[in-house]
């Protein structure tokens, strides 16, 4: 009996410390490779901004439990295009978004750079306007009409998801997830020239 319990007694605390001490690093690891804990497991949220005719503009990769606000900037910083006079432009005429960048810092960047917003407001920042009665201010502007056309970028997404280890990621580094991703933006750009 003693020589079971000492046996037990010297072998929990190396384990437990070793334990903790590799735990730390394959998280870091994760989120430099854009992989996080969501509701379905490891995941890779794609951030995705394209044009009119459904062409991805600019891509950013995240962790999976990551928001989609927070990487507007991102987003919006890799918006090149060309226009038919050669010239590159950085500054889209619209912008049309999902209620995840309903935000005060989000619509005030896009004000600065004269961009129209097209994002429907939470519910939560409508009730709290609606509580703070006349104080709280008039809604910021709407175009539903405007608004139908964001599924533009939904079905560019699903395009890019036909790939399958692009749905699934096969891939074990951000870097080749990305470039991925970036050979099938370029093959939807030579089909819909």
């Amino acid at each position: 009996m003693d020589r079971e319990r000492g046996l037990h007694r010297g072998a929990s605390p190396p384990a437990r410390r070793r334990r903790g001490e590799k735990g730390a690093a394959p998280a870091a690891a994760a989120a430099r490779e854009a992989l996080g804990r969501s509701r379905g497991g490891l995941s890779t949220k794609v951030h995705l901004a394209c044009d009119e005719r459904g062409r991805p503009l600019s891509v950013v990769l995240t962790p999976g439990q990551s928001g989609d606000a927070p990487r507007f900037d991102e987003v919006m910083a890799g918006v090149r295009c060309r226009t038919r006079s050669g010239r590159v432009r950085t500054r889209p005429d619209r912008v049309l978004a999902d209620r995840a960048y309903d935000s005060r810092a989000i619509r005030g960047h896009l004000r600065r750079r004269g961009i129209t917003a097209t994002i429907p407001q939470a519910a939560d920042r409508v009730r709290n306007r609606l509580a703070k009665g006349s104080r709280g201010g008039r809604p910021p502007a709407f175009d539903p009409n405007a608004y139908k056309q964001r599924n533009t970028v939904e079905r560019c997404i699903n395009r890019l998801k036909q790939w399958r280890g692009l749905a699934t990621r096969y891939d074990k580094t951000a870097h080749s997830y990305m470039a991925a991703l970036t050979i099938a933006s370029l093959m939807i750009w030579l089909a819909t020239k």
